[in-house]
């Protein structure tokens, strides 16, 4: 029976990831026929503008222009610059590719960034700029918003947000003050062509402005914000002098909010998020004989705080059914204390769990859909009430691989890890927990 739910969490996994992906989301918003581009309720006539660009940032960059130009076909004269973590096997005629760095930026960040604002120089207001953004394009694209803040000090700025324990808004927040880009910034460079940002995105619905750390959108977030993150999670310590100093010096420059005259020919559109592969996940799982809950309550919560939480509740719902699922999205934050091993989020989710059930009739799934957890090669793991007995026999140390962070050597010698490959995708994190 153990080895049947184990099977069943992977199979609702795949099936939300199958029926969440950017090619379905495209064929239900976007559309193209003599000229005309419809995105969701908004029609372009892309013979009226001069010029017609494309601009792609994050994880899904790659899949979200080939479905585009998918519908759009050879011979629209589109253009455009593509910046992804991946070169992918063909490239779309016409784009420029760069392979950003991430969850930190490298030199292709920075390149990527200052090509996007070349693009930019001799914009007019007879030009149309499609932006597609997804999850990951806040390291994938970057340029800082002082000289004086090197390469070097922003791969460490960033790690310090990555470890920090806050949950992405905050992180993003500070990235967005930190940027030339970011927070709105580059719909000012942009500025004033016609703009629509198509969006795929990794962040709470409520937060799209968090997605890539909202490039194209007015933002929420303010200075007095980030001083408030910044003290909350004690960062200015940990931060380089030239980061820090901007915080010290009083320096940051705040980003446009929406009574910015930028924004004024802006559209956004999210096609795809969480909430997708949320409502594949249960209808699977229902198909499956499973009664099924939906419980996003724990989004940003602690690792471990989220994995009692909906131990908890998978148990009581137990009660009341013979087969029960639980389904969570969203992402949990761990905060990272020392150099880390190999693993992340959903495998320290999963490690944890592993501990609580042990000897109960218990499986739980924890994986990314964009199919990379952390440091490691693998999506997330599945753990069930053998976990912790077999861990001992093979002679594997959970309690020293939680406080590592050092979860993946557990998951591979076990052969518990899930591994997808990269999905092309990224929405978020789902967290499957299945009782009989």
């Amino acid at each position: 029976m153990a080895r049947e739910l184990r099977n069943t969490a992977h199979e609702i996994f795949a099936h939300a990831l199958s029926d969440s992906s950017i090619d379905r989301a495209f064929e239900r918003h976007v559309f193209y026929d003599r000229g005309i581009l419809r995105i969701v309720e908004d029609l372009y006539d892309l013979s009226s503008y001069a010029r017609v660009c494309v601009v792609a940032i994050g994880k899904a960059a790659h899949t979200m222009v080939e479905s585009l130009m998918g519908r759009i076909g050879p011979g629209a004269g589109i253009s455009g610059i593509v910046c992804a973590p991946v070169l992918p096997q063909t490239q779309v005629f016409g784009f420029r590719y760069f392979v950003g760095g991430h969850p930190t930026p490298n030199s292709d960040s920075l390149r990527a960034a200052e090509a996007i604002l070349r693009v930019f120089e001799n914009r007019s207001a007879r030009n149309f700029v499609i932006f597609l953004l997804s999850g990951g394009g806040s390291a994938l694209v970057e340029k800082p918003i002082s000289d004086e803040i090197s390469l070097k000090d922003l791969v460490q700025a960033y790690r310090v947000l990555v470890h920090s324990g806050a949950p992405i808004a905050d992180i993003n927040a500070i990235r967005k003050h930190l940027s030339a880009i970011k927070g709105g910034r580059l719909a000012q460079a942009a500025s004033p062509a016609h703009q629509v940002s198509i969006l795929v995105s990794d962040v709470p619905d409520n937060e799209l402005d968090s997605l890539a750390s909202g490039p194209t959108m007015p933002d929420k977030s303010t200075i007095r914000k980030c001083q408030q993150i910044v003290s909350k999670y004690e960062l200015l310590p940990q931060f380089p002098d030239s980061v820090r100093a901007l915080f010290e010096k009083g320096e940051l420059l705040e980003t446009p909010k929406g009574d910015d005259a930028a924004f004024v020919r802006c559209r956004w559109w999210n096609v795809l998020s969480n909430s997708t592969a949320r409502k594949a996940a249960i209808e699977r799982a229902a198909l499956s004989g499973f009664a099924v809950e939906a419980d996003n309550s724990c989004d940003d919560w602690d690792y471990a705080k989220a994995a009692d939480h909906l131990l908890s509740r998978v148990r009581e719902l137990r009660k009341g059914v013979s087969r029960v699922c639980l389904i969570s999205g969203g992402e949990v934050t761990v905060k990272v204390n020392g150099t880390p091993g190999v693993g992340g989020r959903n495998q320290q989710f999963a490690l944890y769990c592993a501990k609580k059930i042990a000897g109960e009739n218990l499986t739980v799934l924890s994986a990314g859909t964009d199919g990379i957890d952390g440091n490691s090669s693998a999506a997330g793991a599945v753990v069930d009430g053998t976990t912790l007995e077999r861990a001992k026999a093979a002679g594997l140390d959970i309690d020293a691989a939680l406080k590592g962070f050092n979860a993946t050597p557990v998951f591979d010698r076990l052969g518990d890890m899930l591994i997808t490959g990269p999905t092309g995708n990224n929405l978020r994190d789902l967290r499957i927990l299945l009782a009989w």
